[in-house]
């Protein structure tokens, strides 16, 4: 593969910057998932092909196995009310409490303070135990939160789709057909363009695929804060992979990673001996990539740690100049958006 080389300028954050027309940013998905449009680029040869996302075996390397994230996402957001007055959402952070406390973002129209409680709908109320920097600790009155989330809670699209205002239609559309674990705050989006009719195709085809489970945090899309991005630190974010996944990615001949968060789970794995459960991997130009042969994903937001991720597969440069390409050509954006197949 290629040797990945970098320069002073791909370390400035300011570098990632493009501009992206709002009308750019997809509301919705377009109807049919596989319908959506697919942009090709292969590395060596330069080469770049538009066509659908229906027609994404035609492009995969022969004997290629796809690796996808099959997280689910929770429906971690609760609409409720102070007790003693005033708007309360609560964004949980986890479905695994510690000591009883589950992790959370609060936002109120007033300020909060530890001992506030907050009601929500069928007699459920929330109390707030303990402050840690932006984030809360606290301590609801059921035992079984999951299944309250599933029947009560808001799937938690982001906040560039509609001012974050989920409804019915976003807990399908926000999710994968292969969802299985739940544990995420975002949809691995690079998996949503898939249907049954596109894995009838690849089997047609014999590509096979397989899976891991990253829950992706909101370390995944916290803003870089730092100019130079390699003072940026990514929070962890756990994963498994199973040991029949385990033995399908170290005997494939061609590995192409579904999205970011597979690649991510690929690259800290790549010859370790001993499986993580956990990565803080932030990949950028300089940082040499082993693990894969093709990575598809979307197309990111500027400045983003996953557009600097594409970048460090293909080069700064051309990221910015197939970014542009993809903007005159009406390519829809980000999480609802169209997809890329980069090719190594």
């Amino acid at each position: 593969m290629e040797k990945n080389t970098s320069t002073n300028q791909d370390f400035l954050l300011s570098s990632y910057d493009f501009d992206l027309p709002k009308d750019k940013i997809a509301m919705r998905p377009i109807p049919g998932r596989h319908n959506s449009k697919l942009l090709v680029y292969n590395l060596k040869t330069g080469e770049i092909i538009h066509t659908h996302f229906l027609n994404l075996v035609d492009y995969l390397p022969e004997q290629s196995l796809l690796v996808l994230n099959q997280s689910k996402v929770i429906p971690c957001r609760l609409l409720g009310k102070k007790r003693s007055g005033g708007f309360a959402e609560i964004f949980l952070l986890s479905l695994e409490p510690v000591e009883g406390l589950y992790s959370a973002l609060i936002r109120t129209t007033r300020k909060k303070s530890e001992g506030d409680e907050f009601e929500f709908d069928n007699g459920v109320f929330a109390k707030i135990i303990k402050r840690v920097d932006e984030k809360f600790l606290i301590k609801f009155n059921i035992s079984d939160i999951k299944t309250y989330l599933e029947k009560t809670g808001l799937i938690p699209i982001p906040p560039y789709i509609r001012k974050g205002k989920s409804d019915e239609l976003d807990k399908t559309d926000y999710q994968t057909v292969f969802a299985k674990e739940s544990g995420s705050l975002a949809a691995p989006t690079a998996g949503l363009h898939f249907t049954e009719e596109v894995f009838a195709k690849l089997k047609k085809s014999s590509i096979d695929h397989t899976f891991i489970t990253l829950h992706v945090g909101l370390g995944t899309f916290s803003p870089i804060k730092t100019e130079d991005i390699r003072d940026h630190k990514m929070h962890s974010e756990t994963f498994t992979v199973s040991q029949e996944s385990l033995g399908k990615i170290n005997s494939a001949k061609k590995i192409v990673a579904v999205g970011t968060t597979s690649l991510r789970v690929l690259e800290s794995i790549y010859g370790k001996e001993i499986v993580p459960d956990a990565t803080d991997i932030f990949l950028y130009p300089g940082k040499e990539i082993h693990s894969i042969d093709a990575l598809l994903t979307n197309f990111h937001l500027p400045q983003s740690s996953l557009f600097i991720l594409v970048s460090s597969l293909v080069g700064r440069v051309k990221a910015l100049e197939i970014y542009k390409e993809a903007v005159a050509l009406d390519y829809r954006f980000f999480s609802y958006g169209d997809a890329m197949l980069i090719l190594r």
